[in-house]
């Protein structure tokens, strides 16, 4: 997908002066670059001492090492799979190739490498996700845990190769600060798992082919860091790599300016890119994890280097574990809310661990799980290694101890978020916040006042997911789009405007009316209301109640203003089936071998149809992660409003 001159004029509008004034700098920059390439400084004497405590890798539980050890052995015959991709040619990888489209990126300067063109480019998220050297951390943990220094030599093999392929500034894999930064850090981490290994100072700091390269990559960031409109979570892996590498690889005349101008940048990137609540400002579930997963990782290098941390940087972390143990359901999943593309800040388990568990766990071994906390049954291999390098914190650093959330928060009246909670795990997520982060909002959804509603962890009312970034602009539009959320969309047009891929010219403005959070888990009846003026002059406004006895959940629409065409979307889970006739569908589903069922009473002035995996255009999907999509039941409703009577919809879950 290349930009048209339009997109460049729009994005352009939603920069201030002084990014616009960075950005004539970064290309001013990037052509000086072309031609003056200055070399790494000579290095002599370096050694590695950011190891890991002894007896570490004996505390990782058994069946975790297995688990790594068993995506390890996978990895190694050549398979692996990226973004629902399957890959065999994992032994000798080409790093330019992209097979989900058979396309290889270009040679040649980086900054010429048109990396959003699909055409000429392929799919680059799937060339950039090897190249994250996440793979490797597995490798490099493999052989930690097992002493197999087959493990050690693939990793020894492919990093060599990386290298010889990929020389400073020429191709795909220099063009976005974000990549560089979480390639740093898994370079720290592979040094440091292959430590006991006899070729890894050879491979690292005796080698001068990776002196270079780990130069050149904190060269770059420290040059082109992300700005303005556009310092969202990528900036935040750009100073945790640049953190991590200037402590664990300290060797240059340099490193300790990167250092200390990437710790500066994590503490006030964190702050910013955080509400008070402990949420991520994108309002992107998965990118709260990513940014989470970064924080610590940084925070581990710091602290392992002996480099004072401000305390902001451990309380902003220590607030988002807080708020992500508030907002998942009982099968500790987090809400499907904006963007997500599966990204990681630091692989080092197997497949089959569970993600947010693990930050759980971490958060536990760092900063002391709280009476409220769901409890954490799984094991993984990060927490006992990030855990052995973060120094416990208790203290906000006055030496005060920190004032935490007494019970589990429901309502984020920052973030806009209120989680609905009843018997039987019912979970309700109601959306009320700002459209998105920054002025483009790059990872927002236009779905003001959707509702996300599971029974058990399954999901019955489904926020459909993401399901691609580049090269299929209707998939990408639909996916984030009015229709595609558990929302009322008028006259046929999204609430919000989008500009672009990663660009949203206008943002609704959504407000919180009523958000009683108490009373369903014991029995009672608890409410939320909202509303949002992306439809001047009209305001959709809706109310959701939760009642415990009855295990019902009511939402109810209002459309104040002009009469205007109303759809109604209802999209559900693949696990749910649904039997439509006229405004009734029953729903059932299997959890656990057992039968569920649910009745959805829905609108009676509105024509419903049922769409399930439509193409021309999309309707009817889930997308349960980056580059995979399934069908599945979207419910529609039809009509006109006429500005008094609500459109009511009462869910029933069956005993």
């Amino acid at each position: 997908m290349s930009m048209s001159a339009g997109w460049y004029l729009r994005r352009l509008s939603r920069m201030g002066p002084r990014e616009v004034g960075g950005r004539v700098g970064d290309t001013v920059r990037r052509r000086r670059w072309r031609s003056a390439r200055p070399d790494c400084p000579r290095v002599t004497g370096a050694r590695f001492t950011a190891l890991l405590p002894a007896g570490t890798v004996d505390a990782i539980p058994p069946d975790a090492a297995k688990r790594l050890v068993a995506d390890a052995d996978r990895l190694m015959a050549g398979h692996a799979e990226f973004f629902g991709v399957d890959r065999d040619d994992l032994a000798d990888p080409d790093w330019w190739y992209d097979p989900k489209t058979g396309r290889r990126a270009p040679w040649g300067y980086a900054f010429d490498v048109p990396y959003r063109d699909e055409e000429a480019v392929g799919d680059v998220k799937q060339i950039w996700e090897l190249s994250r050297h996440q793979y490797l951390t597995v490798l490099a943990a493999a052989y930690a845990i097992t002493g197999d220094e087959r493990y050690a030599e693939r990793v020894d093999g492919h990093l060599r190769s990386w290298w010889a392929a990929n020389a400073p500034l020429r191709g795909v894999h220099w063009t976005s600060g974000i990549e560089l930064g979480i390639r740093l850090l898994s370079w720290v981490w592979v040094r440091r798992l292959l430590d006991g290994w006899p070729g890894a100072a050879g491979l690292f700091e005796d080698n001068p082919v990776a002196l270079r390269q780990i130069w050149h990559h904190q060269r770059w960031l420290a040059a082109f860091p992300s700005r303005g409109s556009s310092a969202n979570n990528h900036v935040i892996a750009e100073a945790a790599g640049q953190l991590a590498a200037a402590c664990a690889f300290g060797w240059f005349p340099t490193s300790a300016r990167w250092r200390d101008d990437a710790l500066r940048s994590l503490e006030r990137h964190l702050r910013s890119n955080t509400f008070g609540s402990g949420l991520n400002r994108e309002l992107a579930s998965e990118y709260h994890g990513l940014v989470l997963e970064l924080g610590l990782a940084a925070l581990a290098e710091a602290d392992a280097a002996d480099v004072p941390v401000p305390a902001t940087v451990r309380l902003v972390l220590l607030r988002m574990t807080d708020a992500l143990a508030a907002v998942v359901d009982d099968r500790l999943r987090p809400p499907r809310q904006g963007d997500s593309d599966d990204g990681h800040g630091l692989v080092v388990d197997g497949a089959g661990t569970d993600r947010w568990g693990s930050l759980l766990a971490t958060g536990d071994a760092v900063f002391g799980r709280l009476p409220w906390w769901p409890a954490v049954t799984g094991t993984d291999v990060r927490t006992p290694l990030l855990a052995a390098l973060v120094r416990p914190y208790a203290k906000d650093g006055t030496g005060r101890a920190v004032a935490r959330p007494a019970s589990r928060p429901a309502h984020f009246a920052d973030a806009g978020m209120t989680i609905l909670r009843g018997p039987e795990g019912i979970w309700c997520r109601c959306d009320a916040g700002p459209h998105g982060f920054l002025s483009i909002a790059a990872h927002a959804h236009a779905d003001a006042l959707s509702v996300e509603v599971r029974h058990d962890g399954v999901d019955v009312l489904a926020d459909p997911g993401t399901f691609c970034y580049h090269g299929q602009p209707e998939w990408r539009q639909y996916f984030r789009s009015t229709l595609g959320h558990n929302t009322l969309r008028l006259d046929g047009v999204d609430q919000s405007v989008s500009g672009g891929p990663f660009l949203w010219t206008r943002h609704a403005r959504s407000r919180v009316l009523v958000a009683g959070t108490a009373g369903a888990s014991g029995g009672g009846t608890v409410s939320w209301s909202a509303e949002h003026d992306g439809y001047r002059p009209s305001v959709h406004r809706r109310r959701v109640e939760l009642t415990a006895a009855s295990r019902e959940l009511r939402v109810v629409d209002e459309v104040r203003g002009p009469r205007r065409a109303v759809q109604l979307a209802f999209h559900l889970g693949p696990a749910i089936a649904a039997e439509l006739e006229g405004n009734r569908a029953v729903l059932t589903w299997t959890r656990d071998g057992e039968d569920r069922s649910a009745a959805l009473d829905l609108p009676g002035q509105l024509s419903w149809r049922a769409h399930r995996g439509e193409s021309n255009p999309p309707l009817g999907w889930y997308s349960a992660g980056f580059g995979r999509k399934e069908p599945a039941t979207t419910l529609v409703g039809t009509g006109f409003s006429d500005g008094a009577e609500p459109f009511a919809t009462v869910l029933r879950f069956h005993g």
